[in-house]
């Protein structure tokens, strides 16, 4: 079946592209508006895209009203963010911080987390996520409806019993993002498939 995306509604693209390009990571965003308060809102747009600096991007759409959301216009402001990873245990306090909160009212305060301090950056954290980086804005980018964030990552934090030797992660399982309107997915089946040289791939 060929569906041309020009002769669909809005609604119906977003559907299809967020069932096919699955699954993505959740950005659980931490940022501050220049009165204080601490937003937390997830983001399922949203990848790493370099390591040599360490870059990573998340797709921004509008509020229900039609202008920037408070995450973008907070990061746009005061430049830094935290972009906090989702375990199956914190999954019903993200799905409470997904709801539109009035600008004043923090998100992780209804949804009964704890702020923990970052290292290098003034926006603090989600302590009980076992993995956060912090970010400075590098750039932003208009992309229709969307604001596209360009965030470099400048500090990692990770929970200790993560961590192996060589810096491996063990045991770590965030949820995904599968389809609209809710769908979601464990990253607790997995396998692994050593990369081939060329030599080797010839002889398949």
């Amino acid at each position: 079946m060929q569906i041309d995306p020009k002769a669909n509604t809005t609604l119906d693209n977003y559907k299809l592209l967020t069932s096919l390009v699955v699954p993505r990571p959740i950005a659980w965003v931490t940022s501050r508006n220049e009165r204080g308060v601490i937003n937390l809102a997830p983001f399922s747009f949203f990848n790493a895209v370099g390591s040599d600096p360490i870059f990573l991007i998340i797709s921004i759409g509008r509020g229900s009203d039609g202008g920037k959301k408070d995450t973008a216009r907070n990061i746009e402001s005061v430049g830094e963010f935290v972009v906090n990873l989702v375990t199956e245990d914190l999954i019903g306090a993200m799905n409470i911080s997904a709801a539109e909160f009035p600008p004043e009212e923090s998100e992780l305060i209804a949804a009964g987390l704890h702020a923990a301090p970052s290292a290098l950056i003034s926006v603090p954290r989600v302590a009980e996520s076992q993995a956060s980086f912090e970010c400075k804005l590098h750039s932003t980018q208009p992309l229709g409806v969307y604001t596209l964030i360009i965030g470099q990552v400048v500090m990692f934090h990770i929970a200790d019993d993560l961590v192996g030797p060589r810096l491996h992660i063990n045991n770590f399982a965030p949820i995904g993002r599968l389809g609209a309107p809710s769908m979601y997915c464990r990253t607790i089946d997995r396998f692994d498939l050593p990369r081939l040289t060329y030599e080797q791939a010839k002889k398949l």
